[in-house]
């Protein structure tokens, strides 16, 4: 039998091909899945020193804390009161820590600078100057540190600070009443935590 379009070409001949074609198309398509199956899938842990990303992001449900938004320089140039929070994105610590920062964003929102710093840039910068970061972490994570308008240290602690501390802290420098009752935790998943002032 003549092909119908090129004439003397044999119909059969194309037949093998396309079925070559197909059974490499499906042996393809086959490694593919399987490929597929043998990936991991994305693991994040708030109670390992793994690196998962940003930890505002993921355990804390907010992105928006880091770059912080001003400088330690520009929040005393006009004698703002600033929270400064030491971190580290690869911490259990920080990352247990994360929806508390996230919390003072909530509170106190506009009357303070949050900066949230990690503390890779530090490493061995022995600086003395007060606009400078450096000058106020002793090393350890979480760190928090609430400076008034004035320059003035109000409060330096490390660990897991309760919130009713900052929130006395960053009262006193403000001037604004604190929440009078204590917080909360809310625990979404295994990962999203929020702690919310009553």
């Amino acid at each position: 039998m003549l092909h119908p379009v090129f004439g003397a070409m044999p119909l059969l001949s194309t037949m093998p091909l396309l079925s070559i074609l197909r059974s490499v198309l499906r042996s393809l398509v086959a490694a593919g899945l399987c490929l597929l199956l043998m990936a991991n899938p994305a693991e994040a842990a708030r109670d390992t020193d793994s690196y998962d990303g940003n930890i505002f992001a993921l355990y804390a449900g907010n992105g928006s804390l880091v770059p912080p938004a001003t400088t330690l320089k520009d929040a005393l140039e006009k004698e703002r009161t600033s929270v400064i929070v030491f971190y580290l994105d690869d911490s259990s610590t920080s990352k247990i820590f994360a929806p508390v920062v996230s919390e003072l964003q909530r509170l106190w929102g506009r009357e303070v600078d949050l900066l949230p710093f990690t503390t890779d840039a530090f490493q061995g910068d022995a600086s003395q100057d007060r606009s400078d970061p450096a000058t106020y972490w002793h090393g350890t994570i979480p760190q928090v540190v609430v400076i008034d308008g004035k320059g003035k240290v109000l409060l330096d602690e490390d660990g897991q600070v309760p919130l009713e501390a900052i929130n006395a802290a960053i009262s006193a420098a403000t001037g604004i009443e604190a929440p009078a009752e204590g917080s909360t935790t809310i625990s979404f998943n295994e990962l999203n935590t929020e702690v919310l002032s009553r």
